[in-house]
């Protein structure tokens, strides 16, 4: 385990399986998305690590754009803000929606109707952890299941640490900043 975490973080997916679940699922991305041309919107900043594993992982052609969205303030929720919208037209495109986790899913949500706004042929979305809890936004593609416990790791974060770690690790709920 990483020496930045705290000693009562546990680890919930190591790299290996992280790394065996997004070969998957890319695998089955790029059977859908092989001829489409895509445009790969990567939602900033959580996204990032996951969208550079699936790029590295297609050898199709495709386009990139990316999202940046914002609603919380250190570790807590607020409303949602756009820090960057799109720059490429979607209009009549295929369209692949990346994120690192769906929780609640009010950021996806809202990253999706802005997407839809913009009239694509089609929207598909990805997470890299779906969480076990109700979501207000669905996900067409998820390479994990994983607890509804505040996780760090491969893009998650706490009040911007831990994104680094290439496992995924629950932090104790204890832990400053992960109370609801």
């Amino acid at each position: 385990m990483s020496e930045l975490l705290p000693r009562d973080a546990r680890c919930v997916f190591d790299a290996e399986t992280v790394d065996v679940a997004v070969d998957r699922i890319a695998v089955e991305m790029a059977l859908k998305l092989w001829d489409a041309r895509p445009v790969v919107v990567c939602l900033m900043n959580g996204g990032l690590p996951f969208t550079a594993d699936l790029l590295r992982r297609f050898h199709f052609d495709l386009e990139l754009d990316y999202l940046h969205l914002s609603r919380y303030e250190h570790t807590t929720g607020g409303d949602i803000r756009f820090v960057r919208r799109l720059e490429r037209s979607l209009k009549g495109r295929t369209v692949l929606l990346v994120d690192d986790v769906l929780d609640a899913g009010e950021t996806l949500a809202a990253a999706q109707r802005e997407v839809n706004a913009a009239e694509p042929e089609e929207l598909l979305s990805a997470v890299l952890v779906r969480k076990d809890t109700a979501a207000v936004a669905e996900v067409d593609y998820a390479a994990l299941q994983g607890p509804n416990e505040f996780l760090v790791g491969r893009g998650m974060d706490c009040d911007g640490a831990f994104r680094q770690l290439s496992g995924i690790y629950a932090l104790p709920p204890d832990w400053p900043g992960t109370a609801p």
